[in-house]
């Protein structure tokens, strides 16, 4: 290979490595600026990194991104320890995630237009004190409600901390150093996926959930500091102001949608304030496509789902998302609440999945530049839905064995997704529309979160509380089912077991073994079906004549 082959490939490769452990979490984006990541020198550049040492920025933005992974990571863990200390609801476990996965995806790419336009030195360090300050919020929460409050506004700073991220870099570093950064950069992502479970296990098991929150105020004060003294302020001349008429409804579509997913698992799909929360998000999101196509400044840039491929990895983007990573809650639940098994206990267990994604993403990565992305991306979502229906057949009796080949199979999947998903989300555009594109496919990922979550909850409270019927009904237990439904959604098992009479506890833990098992395996079914369709129309949409070619020309003409 010559030169500039090995200089092609190395730039790909530089690239892969920084998507290739981002997982249920964005990219680091921004709208205009993220174009500096894949082409030439920022005209700030030269005077950022002559007057200000460029590997502190380095520092600064990789400890602020392992923050901010390592808090999504180990979050998982711990909610089963959240849910018994607060008293939580099942649904106040899902608004924990869904509160996060919903801010960060409406602020997104409004929060990249605001650091082009404010500066993206300033809107990294606003972003880390909140985000830092929100921590501990959250560590301190005496409530449900406190929690979840605490939980949106880290959102909002970690989207505004994504979005500035690569940027950042890309104005601090130039030619061949540009790609060590960005290796680094990729390298800490990839550390803060692996352990966070580990991380997050140690600490639940060893002192207390809080601490999962509380670790991060050192970290964050030590990445504002460096960031206010190290780190050169950079803007966007030309920048566009924020589509504020497409983010509010856009914001407020998407928390209609999981409000009203949420609630039907608790009052049921016909219930009036369900109904009134679908229809209006449905009614919003019609309104949004209408702001969007009219506005000179759209948030979404609607030509772009004219590219089948993008519209293929956009939709991939969703699949991974609201599959695997929406069903990991439930499995996490599955393995403390009923097998018993500590924080740390169920972070070890749940390397399998995520050794393989780390494996796998390496070689995946090489491969994107070699064989058409297509191949990559469609199998390895139906790899994810096979292995989650390997994960199927749970039973009252079932070990936490059962689950490993279905982790290895979904987790080698995964593996193959990631990498080549980021080259098609921008490698489908011009360098000045990769910030966009970028962006929107790292939102589909965080709508993907908030609305797999919300879905996959309801379905599986339903299931529960029939399954709970069917097996206490002439057992003697009738009288108990919606104790044993309640008790289980909110993981209080201990409490049910105290209330039923002492000859009958065995056949308690029997029933709550196998309501739970039955109504896991019917969502991992419906998360299965998901990122089967995904890989689908991954494979049917995604073509290699849509990608832009190396010289930044248009996309091949479609046909």
């Amino acid at each position: 290979m010559g030169l500039a082959g090995r200089s092609t490939s190395r730039r790909r490769s530089n690239i892969h490595c920084v998507q290739a452990y981002t997982c249920r979490y964005p990219a680091g984006v921004t709208t205009e600026s993220r174009a500096a990541v894949l082409t030439s020198d920022h005209p700030d550049g030269d005077r950022a990194t002559s007057r200000d040492p460029k590997w502190w920025t380095l520092a600064a933005v990789c400890l602020g991104t392992f923050m901010l992974l390592l808090d999504i990571t180990i979050v998982n863990v711990a909610l089963p320890a959240i849910q018994r200390s607060l008293h939580s609801s099942f649904a106040d476990l899902q608004w924990v995630v869904d509160a996060y996965a919903l801010t960060l995806a409406a602020l997104l790419l409004t929060a990249g237009s605001l650091a082009d336009m404010f500066g993206r030195r300033k809107l990294w360090v606003f972003g880390l004190v909140i985000f830092t300050a929100s921590s501990a919020l959250c560590g301190a929460a005496q409530s449900p409600t406190m929690l979840i409050l605490s939980r949106g506004l880290q959102g909002i700073g970690g989207a505004i901390m994504f979005a500035v991220s690569l940027a950042l870099l890309a104005n601090a570093f130039h030619g061949k150093d540009r790609g060590v950064a960005f290796g680094a950069w990729g390298a800490i992502t990839g550390v803060a996926v692996a352990i966070g479970p580990i991380v997050g296990g140690a600490l639940v098991t060893g002192l207390s959930w809080r601490y999962i929150f509380f670790v991060n105020l050192p970290i964050g004060i030590v990445a504002v500091v460096l960031s206010v003294t190290r780190v050169v302020e950079s803007r966007n001349e030309h920048a566009r102001r924020p589509d504020w008429a497409g983010f509010a409804c856009f914001t407020v579509a998407l928390a209609g949608l999981v409000y009203g997913l949420i609630e039907s698992g608790i009052v049921g799909f016909g219930s009036a304030r369900v109904i009134t929360a679908l229809a209006v998000a449905a009614a919003l999101i019609v309104v949004f496509v209408g702001v969007e196509a009219r506005s000179e400044h759209a948030m979404f840039d609607l030509s772009l789902f004219r590219l089948p491929t993008f519209t293929g990895g956009s939709l991939a983007a969703f699949g991974v998302s609201a599959g695997i990573f929406s069903i990991l809650l439930y499995l996490v639940l599955y393995l403390q609440d009923v097998l018993g098994y500590s924080a740390l206990q169920t972070g070890l267990r749940l390397l399998v999945l995520s050794g393989a994604i780390m494996v796998v993403a390496g070689v995946a990565g090489r491969l994107t530049s070699k064989v058409p992305i297509r191949a990559l991306i469609g199998p390895g979502l139906a790899l994810a839905g096979a292995g989650m229906l390997l994960m199927r057949g749970l039973t009252a009796g079932s070990s936490w064995t059962h689950l490993i080949p279905g982790l290895v199979i979904a987790g080698i999947g995964v593996g193959f997704v990631n990498p080549p998903l980021a080259s098609t989300a921008v490698g489908v555009v011009e360098p000045q529309r990769s910030g966009m594109a970028s962006g929107i496919n790292s939102t589909f990922r965080q709508v993907g979160i908030a609305t797999g979550i919300a879905l996959l909850g309801s379905l599986f409270v339903t299931q529960l509380g029939t399954a709970v019927a069917s097996r206490t009904a002439g057992k003697g237990l009738a009288l108990h089912a919606a104790t044993i439904t309640t008790g289980l959604e909110d993981g209080n098992v201990g409490q049910i077991l105290a209330r039923v009479p002492a000859d009958q506890r065995a056949l308690v833990v029997h029933v709550l073994r196998g309501s739970f098992t039955s109504a896991l395996n019917e969502i991992l079914l419906i998360a299965a079906i998901i990122s089967l369709a995904s890989a689908v129309l991954a494979f049917a949409l995604i073509r290699s004549r849509d990608f832009v070619p190396a010289g930044g020309g248009p996309p091949a003409p479609t046909h």
